[in-house]
């Protein structure tokens, strides 16, 4: 049951994604204190913070998967079940079955699921287009496989393709890069900035501190609580990832900050092209 301490937004929000004073408990015991969250149009959010943060705990929330204690979450000015349409979601790697017997193609056809109409069969539109995710991640060859024989970055671009085949405004991804090389590391983040550039917005988990200076142009820094949100060269300070990750921090944290500085005063490109 919701507890609404303060009154929700009118639905002529138009921000992707607005979340205030969210709380969530496992059993009784918060896992996130009153999570305050607008991502704007068009902006790419790396949810960022030590283990046991509830990074992913916010993206299930968001979703509908793990009730509120209190406070409410809109998509696009409405309850997520109301807008779910919009949405595309990549989950963990580890969440998912990969014995299931589907192949690459059953996968992403899954993602047209929300549009299909009363027959609730894919049209030969819907697999078209489910293809032509596939080819952009560069999966088609493999679109008669089954999952459980791809590698684990084949099997993180074919769940990227599914939600591609969705054709979402707001995709809710948790660790896409998790377990992949870097080709494939590579490939994800050239589609989020291709979406980006679509308008549409994403909120992305992610657990390297020395690439979020360079993936994303938000941050999100959670531990249970928001440590700090905002454009990335605000956010990502040493006292603020200090704050964090308190005793964790690490040599490479360093390094994250010292490129993340390069970056803001203009000497060093976009990793991903270098």
């Amino acid at each position: 049951m919701l507890a609404h301490s303060n009154p929700e937004p009118s639905s002529k929000t138009t921000d992707p994604l607005e979340v205030h004073d969210l709380t969530v408990a496992y059993t009784k015991r918060p896992v996130l204190y009153g999570i305050d969250l607008v991502a704007p149009p068009g902006s790419i959010v790396g949810v960022v913070g030590p283990n046991g943060a509830g990074k992913s705990t916010l993206i299930k929330a968001i979703m509908g998967l793990l009730p509120a204690a209190s406070g409410w979450i809109k998509v696009f000015g409405k309850p997520f079940r109301q807008a779910v349409t919009r949405v595309g979601y990549v989950p963990q790697r580890e969440s998912v079955d990969w014995d299931f017997p589907v192949n690459a193609m059953d996968v992403v056809l899954m993602g047209r699921y929300g549009r299909l109409g009363p027959m609730k069969r894919p049209t030969k539109a819907d697999k078209e287009i489910a293809m032509a995710c596939l080819e952009k991640v560069k999966m088609l060859p493999y679109a008669k496989r089954q999952i459980s024989n791809l590698s684990g970055g084949q099997q993180q671009r074919v769940f990227l393709a599914r939600a591609l085949a969705q054709e979402s405004d707001l995709y809710l991804m948790d660790e896409p890069f998790v377990g992949v090389d870097a080709a494939t590391e590579a490939a994800i983040i050239d589609i989020l900035r291709e979406l980006q550039q679509q308008g549409k917005t994403l909120l992305v988990v992610h657990h390297d501190l020395t690439t979020a200076p360079d993936y994303f142009d938000r941050i999100l820094l959670l531990n249970m609580r928001v440590v700090a949100y905002g454009r990335t060269e605000d956010v990502f300070t040493f006292e603020n990832l200090q704050n964090a990750y308190g005793g964790r921090l690490s040599i490479l944290s360093e390094v994250a900050l010292s490129r993340a500085r390069k970056k803001a005063e203009g000497d060093t490109p976009d990793s991903i092209h270098q």
